[in-house]
């Protein structure tokens, strides 16, 4: 949809587009509160700098919106079919899947929660090598990076959605 389209939108058919993007509703209202933006662009920024503000608990409830890097969304409706396209590429062959499985079991063993990172555009081989790396991480800076990819995920749903 178009910049000016969604300008036009009623607040709750806004926030229907944008809810796919990330389950935060602090970061849905605020989008469609500052609304009209002069362009795309300035809406992808706002969106960006909402998502700055976004509490840890905020985070947390909107990981269970995610499956596991190489599980495919089960769910229905625009988030689970955004989620399914972004780890298209994700390799399917044994092996792959068994790193995967393994690393997603180690991570959530260490910060009990599952490893989000934005696939979209990576290769499986390069989440696992971000997944190896992460797992270095205290709990402070991983749930630092964990927001920002999640950060990354929404924007470019946003980018997606809103052109």
């Amino acid at each position: 949809m178009r910049i000016e389209e969604f300008d036009a939108l009623d607040a709750e058919a806004a926030a229907e587009v944008l809810r796919p993007c990330v389950a935060i509703g602090s970061w849905v209202d605020a989008l469609v509160a500052g609304r009209p933006y002069d362009d795309a662009a300035a809406l992808h920024a706002a969106a960006a700098a909402q998502a700055a503000t976004w509490t840890d608990a905020e985070v947390e409830r909107a990981l269970a919106d995610h499956p596991r890097i190489g599980e495919r969304h089960q769910g229905a409706g625009t988030s689970a079919a955004m989620s399914r396209s972004e780890q298209a590429g994700v390799p399917q062959d044994a092996d792959v899947q068994a790193r995967l499985a393994d690393g997603n079991r180690r991570y959530e063993e260490r910060f009990d929660r599952i490893y989000l990172v934005r696939a979209a555009g990576r290769s499986a081989d390069e989440m696992l090598v971000l997944l190896e790396e992460r797992l270095a991480n205290d709990d402070a800076t991983e749930r630092a990076v964990t927001r920002g990819q999640l950060a990354e995920i929404a924007v470019l749903r946003l980018q997606g959605a809103v052109t």
